[in-house]
């Protein structure tokens, strides 16, 4: 009876245990629902995303090249990134996903909304491009998909989770052994603060309110600290800025306000 009565309970007991440590943020996914129907609109309030695109993918490319995960012959090729399996966290829409996938790569996208999901699935197939687009928490991927995948890219989405140091180290499970993460994200600065909050989103209103919270902010040297943490090496560091009245990235040395990094993961000793 005791037997019966526990196998019953262990529904319940996964349910509360992968609850316990899923860093999906309810409140930001309820904020970003308000997107879907704009998400391709490049001169919407995603424009900023499409445009960053200019960076992340040479940044990917070049990152993969760098490592030896790609041979530099491959630069002159239209399809660079073939047979490199890519996952892309937080994927959104797809405005990452696709452009990996037109260059060859193998690319999945999770996302916890299942209508961007929805949206990511229909975009590609309109592209005629084969994307796996899954609706889960990176902490249930990686579950199910350990040391998958040559690259993983968390573009503009560690800003919006909760327990980052549980969702560094779910990204770091679905990675192969000298493998690379790709993170762009906002510094915790007051600058990063004054300009990415009060200026864009209450001032210009180039963003919703809400859009960001200062206190999910995370410095760089605490993000490369918990990368670290979790087996992997820091290869660069790197500032971005963006021009708001131009719509365009471009690399910097000021890591203040926003910035990429790559790490690698070292092979299991």
């Amino acid at each position: 009876m005791l037997k019966i009565a526990f196998t019953a309970q262990l529904p319940k007991l996964r349910s509360l245990a992968s609850a316990a440590t899923c860093t999906v943020d309810k409140q930001e996914i309820k904020h970003f629902e308000k997107f879907v129907a704009e998400w391709w609109d490049e001169f919407g309030p995603m424009k900023p995303l499409h445009s960053l695109n200019k960076l992340r993918i040479p940044l990917i490319r070049d990152g993969l090249v760098n490592t030896g995960a790609i041979d530099k012959e491959k630069l002159n090729n239209p399809l660079p990134l073939k047979d490199i399996s890519l996952l892309d966290v937080g994927c959104g829409g797809g405005i990452l996903a696709e452009p990996l996938a037109r260059l060859g790569g193998k690319v999945t996208g999770i996302d916890a909304n299942p209508n961007t999901i929805e949206l990511a699935k229909s975009h590609s197939q309109l592209s005629f491009l084969d994307i796996n687009c899954l609706t889960s928490s990176i902490e249930e991927h990686a579950s199910n998909n350990p040391e998958k995948y040559d690259a993983v890219v968390a573009s503009e989405i560690l800003e919006h989770v909760s327990k980052k140091d549980r969702f560094l180290e779910a990204c770091v499970k679905c990675l192969k052994p000298n493998g690379s993460i790709f993170v762009t994200t906002i510094n915790k600065t007051f600058l990063a603060n004054f300009l990415g909050i009060v200026i864009s989103e209450n001032v210009l209103q180039l963003l919703p309110r809400g859009t960001h919270q200062y206190e999910k902010f995370i410095e760089p040297v605490k993000l490369r600290r918990m990368l670290e943490d979790c087996n992997c090496r820091t290869q660069l560091i790197h500032g971005m800025f963006y021009n708001i009245f131009t719509n365009t990235w471009h690399w910097c040395t000021d890591t203040s306000i926003n910035y990429a990094l790559h790490v690698v993961k070292l092979k299991n000793v």
